[in-house]
């Protein structure tokens, strides 16, 4: 059975210099979880915010955090999330072990996710699929917010239902970039059940009439 659906906004749209309203803006919008983009210049060509940031966001969220590690050295850096995150992924194609990574964030107390980018094949997670609780299918280039959205990772997300339905397993679904609620629309149909929403949340006058038709988008 398909999960119920998760609504992720991503705070790396946010603005920055309001950080706790914007927090509070999301959770009374109807957001499920905040996705939390890490980013270490190295993996990808840009930084965003790191361990504070996230403490900071912990202080007045009530509700899960979803960190997303963009960084080269996942295992090295994922310690210092464990305290404030639900959800620590990491990404196939770092520079890690990447079977142990998983397995030491489970162990600190997190639920794991692992991630690909758009140009690595669903093939190279098929190997972790037992281990994992959230696999996230990136529909952008990861590094910068608000680039459009890849129909062509459709088919990612459609081989990581297929192959849950298959192996029995249970991780949950996510999909990052450019998501709408056309694109969430095809993204739920394609298998998704957790969508990360960026600058159509935070740029929007009412966010929550935005979370709630994504949230209707399939009735």
């Amino acid at each position: 059975m398909k999960p119920p659906l998760v609504i992720a906004p991503s705070l790396l749209a946010c603005d920055f210099g309001r950080l706790h309203e914007e927090v509070r803006r999301a959770q009374e919008s109807g957001s499920d979880w905040l996705h939390c983009d890490v980013m270490d210049g190295h993996f990808v060509d840009n930084i965003s915010f790191g361990p504070a940031f996230v403490e900071a966001v912990a202080k007045v969220s009530t509700i899960p955090l979803d960190v997303h590690l963009m960084v080269e050295r996942p295992d090295h850096y994922f310690p210092r999330f464990t305290s404030v995150a639900s959800v620590i992924t990491v990404h196939v194609e770092a520079q890690h072990d990447v079977a142990g990574t998983l397995a030491a964030i489970r162990k600190a107390g997190c639920r794991c996710g692992i991630s690909l980018r758009p140009a690595t094949p669903f093939e190279a997670v098929e190997p972790f699929l037992h281990r994992i609780d959230l696999l996230l299918v990136m529909t952008v280039v990861p590094g910068f917010g608000g680039q459009p959205f890849m129909t062509e990772m459709m088919a990612k997300v459609e081989a990581a239902a297929e192959a849950r339905a298959r192996l029995g397993l249970s991780y949950r679904i996510e999909v990052d970039g450019g998501i709408n609620r056309e694109t969430g629309l095809l993204s739920m149909r394609s298998g998704a059940d957790t969508l990360v929403v960026g600058t159509h949340a935070f740029n929007a006058p009412d966010m929550g009439a935005v979370i709630a038709k994504l949230r209707t988008a399939l009735l």
